[in-house]
């Protein structure tokens, strides 16, 4: 089973790390392999997110996310999204922008890392507006009960989650803007740019977000008189899955979430190379490991059987997105980003093994 799900992620790590030699001898091939070990170690709470959506989806759009959602991954997210940025920020044609990061090398990074604070204000905001609604939904199931407990009670107050976001938001572009103006205000028009780029974030989320849940609403009231007519004729049906316009609007939210969290996988490649294709080949071999690993979650139900492992990656995407509003003035190492969401995760998983052996003993 491990090795049929994660056959491609071998093979493209095959043909990755040959590429890459190809390219640029052999020591192409250590800045490769580190950074498709950064992606993974980044993207791990990514791979439990996503598979807690797909696992709601039918065998068709799954096959979609692993094939379309894979070229929009790795060639889309890792390969044109930063071109694209230099491109917006500099004002420049794509082509010139392809030029710029294949022919000079230091200009380009400059340029993508001066567009840094709207990238981080954007993915920032998507990614916390996803563990607020996480942590202000009461659910039957809770890992921290002294925290959880009451956060859920406060979400029984409409748009809280909408608010604290936006209060969050104005800090850190207040502080930015701050920051700019104490160093000679350069850059003092960027906390304008990272004000919208967050709301831009935050409408982004609540558009696909609202589709997607909407659709998930409908799933789960169809779900349940799924259930009930099963207790009318006794039978057992099978569970209803995800499809249609249902499916579509939640393979949007992968991919955009997918994106929001690969903002610090990009920037973060940044501190070990400026080469594009370095990056692109190292970055897209983590990405196929991503994807592996979420179609492992859901055919072996593991979320399922660790049920905190959702609460540990909700957390893990929590301090992710806050990571991302202070990277906005502060720079915060990878390592200590990637490490958050392994401790978070491996906390959750370990509470997860110990609550099955405690049910287990009492049965």
């Amino acid at each position: 089973m491990l090795l049929k799900t994660f056959r491609w992620a071998f093979a493209v790590t095959a043909v990755g790390l040959a590429a890459g030699v190809l390219y640029d001898g052999w020591a192409a091939l250590g800045i490769v392999a580190i950074l498709s070990v950064l992606e993974v170690s980044l993207s791990f709470d990514n791979a439990v997110i996503n598979a807690g959506i797909l696992k709601k989806m039918n065998a068709f759009w799954q096959k979609i996310f692993l094939t379309v959602g894979i070229v929009i991954a790795v060639f889309g997210m890792r390969l044109v999204f930063p071109v694209v940025i230099v491109a917006i920020s500099a004002r420049l044609s794509p082509w010139n922008a392809v030029d710029l990061a294949l022919t000079d090398k230091d200009r380009y990074q400059e340029l993508v890392t001066d567009a840094h604070p709207s990238i981080a204000a954007f993915g920032g905001m998507f990614l916390l507006m996803i563990f607020l609604d996480f942590a202000f939904e009461d659910r039957e199931i809770k890992w921290l009960g002294w925290l959880e407990r009451p956060l859920a009670r406060l979400g029984s107050v409409d748009l809280l989650s909408v608010c604290i976001a936006l209060i969050v938001l104005l800090a850190s572009s207040l502080t930015f803007g701050a920051h700019a103006h104490q160093h000679g205000g350069t850059h003092a028009d960027k906390a304008e740019t990272v004000l919208l780029a967050g709301i831009a974030g935050l409408i982004t989320y609540m558009v696909v977000g609202g589709l997607s849940g909407f659709f998930e609403q409908k799933l789960e009231d169809e779900e349940e008189r799924e259930h009930e007519a099963e207790e009318r004729t006794g039978g057992r049906s099978a569970p209803v899955k995800l499809a249609g316009k249902a499916a579509f609007f939640m393979f949007l939210y992968l991919e955009v979430l997918d994106a929001s969290f690969s903002f610090d996988g990009v920037i973060g490649a940044f501190a070990i190379t400026n080469d594009i294709v370095l990056m692109a080949l190292g970055l897209g071999i983590g990405a196929m490991y991503v994807r592996s690993l979420t179609v492992y979650l859901v055919r072996q139900g593991t979320l399922d059987d660790y049920v905190y492992l959702e609460h540990g990656a909700h957390y893990a995407i929590g301090a992710l997105s806050l990571i991302l509003l202070v990277t906005i003035r502060y720079q915060i190492n990878e390592i200590i980003t990637g490490l958050v969401g392994v401790v978070l995760i491996g906390a959750s998983f370990w509470s997860s093994v110990r609550r099955n052996r405690t049910l287990r003993t009492a049965a």
